[in-house]
């Protein structure tokens, strides 16, 4: 038994986060004496006291997590509106907008070099929201579902931990972000149809009623979800991987310099991965967004398997240089913030012993 343990811990390099001894339940014995047992709770790695701000899982440990979220996706996916604007171009009309190159030059001659910022609006918004309840629901859910299933068990099966906090997270995030991710696709790919959210907003109510802005959701879903279980749970790999095999110290030793400059690298790493994932999601959103009365399946119908991996090009380079930024913003606000930040994993010394990998 503990052989296949062995095996399962050895194929599964994710982490669980850490644990440390909590309050008390003091239960009464038949006798009349009473047997105290220690509650395991989630706690961010020994530090000295002090050196955090707040205790790992509460209430302002979540919330300035939703922060760092906010400031990582809403600035980050703000900065790349022009290509941003040039990735859904090419995805609804590849016909005119061959190319990166060939859509920035055809979007600069008609619109000028204010047109490529369409959009920054509902896109800074949007992703603000998204950024708020992806990162902060990631913490809450990656405890929730460690102490649901156990110590050892968070620590043998965290790739699934990862994925399914990641998902859950996201799920909430697309609900958040749907209604602006509309607007934001009407009016960079529909000329003449609005150039403020103030003018797109209103009048997508006025034409399809509240349906405007969440028909996309599901797309939303399919592109986002699978995105953010690849970020984070890549993301999470990539750190252990680097620290493990290319950083020449522990991570304990590096300055907050050197941890932030991993953080980056792992992050754009991540960001390549997600957006070949999720692009052909994102194709299909950019279409449906743009065109009335169309379902997901249609437009999928109609891109084939070519066409939904129009302007992969762009969305690499997008998200890979947004990835590692949202992680690098995100990791930097832990830091400013003095938010705890547990190391890299290690196993449990009840697994260990089980394990029989103690003396």
């Amino acid at each position: 038994m503990y052989s296949t343990v062995a095996q399962l811990a050895r194929v599964n390099p994710f982490s669980a986060p850490h644990f440390q001894l909590g309050q008390e339940n003091v239960t009464l014995r038949k006798n009349g004496t009473c047997q105290v047992q220690p509650v395991r709770r989630l706690a961010a790695a020994a530090a000295p006291e002090g050196e955090y701000s707040c205790e790992y899982g509460s209430a302002h440990f979540y919330a300035m997590c939703g922060f760092g979220g906010i400031l990582s996706c809403g600035l980050t996916h703000t900065a790349v509106v022009p290509l941003d604007l040039v990735k859904c171009r090419i995805q609804v009309d590849p016909q005119k907008y061959k190319s990166i190159f060939k859509g920035f030059s055809i979007t600069l001659k008609e619109d000028g070099v204010r047109g490529l910022g369409k959009g920054w609006a509902p896109t800074f918004i949007g992703y603000s929201m998204q950024g708020l309840c992806k990162f902060g629901f990631y913490e809450v859910f990656k405890i929730f579902y460690a102490n649901l299933i156990g110590e050892e068990n968070a620590y043998m099966w965290r790739t699934s931990l990862y994925l399914a906090a990641s998902a859950s997270a996201e799920f909430f995030a697309d609900i958040a972000l749907a209604p602006m991710e509309a607007a934001k696709v009407r009016i960079q790919t529909q000329p003449g149809y609005a150039n403020t959210l103030r003018q797109a907003a209103p009048k997508m109510y006025a034409e399809e009623g509240i349906w405007a802005f969440y028909k996309g959701v599901a797309p939303l879903w399919m592109r986002q979800i699978p995105y953010t279980m690849m970020k984070f749970a890549c993301f999470e790999r990539t750190v252990e991987a680097l620290y493990k095999y290319v950083v020449p110290k522990p991570r304990s030793e590096c300055s907050k310099g050197e941890q932030l400059i991993v953080t980056f690298v792992a992050g754009y790493i991540a960001g390549v991965f997600c957006a070949i994932v999720s692009h052909p999601a994102d194709s299909v959103v950019s279409v449906l967004n743009k065109e009335k009365g169309s379902t997901a399946l249609e437009v999928l119908k109609r891109l084939g398997p070519k066409g939904v991996w129009k302007g992969l090009t762009a969305r690499i380079i997008m998200i890979g240089t947004l990835t590692a930024l949202q992680w690098f913003i995100y990791d930097s606000v832990k830091v400013y913030f003095r938010l705890p930040r547990p190391p890299p994993p290690e196993m449990p010394e009840s697994l260990k012993k089980k394990l029989g990998l103690t003396q």
